[in-house]
């Protein structure tokens, strides 16, 4: 059963749109490489379109009324925005859900040493990775330092023209013979992805006390061996006098941070004509954008919507922030209790109830790796959004494997706008699987089935999608959160 091109049903007024939501999509990756800074952009947004935070008005008390905004956000890492629709919420939502993490390393909480002349960030990969694609790129350093006062310090280096970048080291060819007989998971080893953050030693005067890093001691000779060891790790203490003068760090303050390493560099058109995107953090941005741009574009409605942006599904959605976290229960509690018809009760009708997609990506066709894919079954970039009835691996596996009048339900809203999209498996039997946060929700008793875009080179630090299928998974996201449910 072949589908649509989806480049051929677009007219010059569609592609004049599909061209600015693109750019705006492409801003969007650009500003939110990690989890708060995805959070700070869509908040700005959302306010701007007349969100309410959710806490403010509980504080005030203000009764909710059909057509009002209201978003809560979990620790600066996820976030739920809700629109009030005409019938009660007991009737059930209409869901969009994704997560806004993505596979990347993290600066350990000790992280500072010198070696050979190099002053390293000691690092653990996040996610799903190919650790060998992390090596000889230019890397920048996004995150937050908190300081013990409940002071932070927000870093974001790499990005701009003028600002230093960083890299992982790799061995040159002529030496690599040993390292590539190893198999590609052993290539680079997770210990092995160090970041190169300095290679400058401190100049220290001699007989001067330099800023604490030569301190004077009563016993001469402890004083020369401190000072040796001192001159042993100056590349050490240059980078952290640069901290402490830049951003007022000092080096247990890393304790206390949360710092991300991400490819450095901005999302880029891809090909002679432009067709595709090539950016970081694609899997699951490309989703929680469509979802959030298509909530805020869609009209009045008879069902609430709602659009909740998650984090940690890379790692199994665990933690405060993550889909298996209380977070969305109670927002969407507070929420009924604000619109007067909370109980209990109410609460579980209204989640078992409501229809969701659970928007995230699908591994894109790649004729180069033809035989990883059932060709049938495969999602293929340029043919529109993707629905995948069912993730998991082995035989299913920890999947959440959707009804059949559920998909019945979407096709035919669907088909009635001229929505071009698709179906798909993650590969093939016994070679391919993953996971979402869709069995997550679908514990409540909701509807759920994934759907999204389809990305090339997913997990690795640059992923590739059609402009065409971000269109159209944005039509497509608009068509359901329209809809009056099952």
């Amino acid at each position: 059963m072949e589908r649509k091109v989806t480049w051929e049903t677009y007219d010059e007024e569609q592609l004049e749109k599909l061209e600015k939501l693109n750019l705006e999509y492409r801003n969007f990756l650009d500003n939110g490489k990690t989890e708060r800074e995805c959070i700070d952009v869509i908040v700005n947004t959302i306010e701007a379109e007349g969100y309410q935070e959710l806490e403010s008005l509980i504080q005030e008390g203000k009764r909710l009324q059909k057509g009002d905004k209201v978003y809560s956000v979990c620790m600066n890492k996820s976030i739920a925005m809700f629109r009030i629709g005409e019938k009660p919420m007991t009737e059930g939502m209409n869901i969009l859900g994704a997560h806004i993490d993505s596979p990347r390393i993290d600066v350990k909480q000790n992280p500072l040493y010198e070696d050979g002349g190099f002053a390293y960030l000691d690092t653990h990969y996040y996610g799903g990775v190919k650790k060998y694609q992390w090596v000889a790129l230019p890397l920048a350093l996004h995150g937050v330092v908190v300081k013990k006062d409940g002071t932070t310090i927000e870093m974001n280096i790499g990005e701009n023209e003028d600002d230093p970048i960083f890299f992982i080291s790799d061995l040159l060819i002529h030496l690599a013979g040993e390292q590539l007989e190893k198999k590609a998971a052993k290539v680079i080893e997770g210990e092995a992805l160090d970041l190169i953050i300095g290679s400058r030693p401190i100049k220290i005067e001699p007989g001067k006390k330099d800023e604490g890093v030569c301190e004077e001691k009563e016993n001469s000779g402890q004083e020369k061996a401190e000072g040796k060891d001192q001159a042993k790790e100056a590349v050490k203490a240059g980078i952290l006098d640069i901290l402490k003068r830049a951003y007022d760090i000092e080096e247990e303050d890393f304790l206390s941070a949360e710092l991300e390493i991400v490819p450095a560099g901005k999302t880029r058109e891809v090909g002679f004509d432009r067709s595709m995107l090539l950016g970081y953090g694609q899997d699951d941005r490309v989703c929680a954008f469509t979802s959030m741009r298509a909530m805020l574009d869609v009209g009045a409605t008879e069902r609430t919507l709602c659009c909740l942006l998650v984090d940690k599904e890379e790692i199994g959605s665990v933690g405060a922030t993550g889909m298996h976290s209380r977070f969305f229960e109670n927002a969407v509690a507070e929420l009924m209790n604000l619109t007067g018809e909370y109980s209990e009760l109410n609460v579980r009708r209204c989640l078992a109830r409501s229809c969701m997609l659970s928007s995230d990506v699908s591994a894109g066709f790649d004729p180069s790796y033809a035989s990883c894919f059932e060709k049938k079954n495969a999602a293929f970039v340029g043919k529109g959004m993707v629905f995948n009835k069912f993730t998991g691996s082995r035989g299913k596996s920890g999947s959440n494997d959707a009804n059949a009048e559920y998909i019945a339900y979407l096709r035919r809203i669907l088909d009635e706008k001229g929505i071009v999209y698709q179906t798909a498996e993650l590969g093939k039997v016994d070679v391919g699987g993953g996971g979402t946060i869709a069995y997550i929700l679908a514990e409540y008793g909701m509807n759920v089935i994934d759907s999204g875009v389809a990305v090339l080179n997913m997990h690795a630090p640059w992923e590739a999608t059609s402009k065409a299928d971000v269109y159209e998974t944005y039509r497509g996201y608009m068509v359901f959160a329209e809809g009056a449910g099952m």
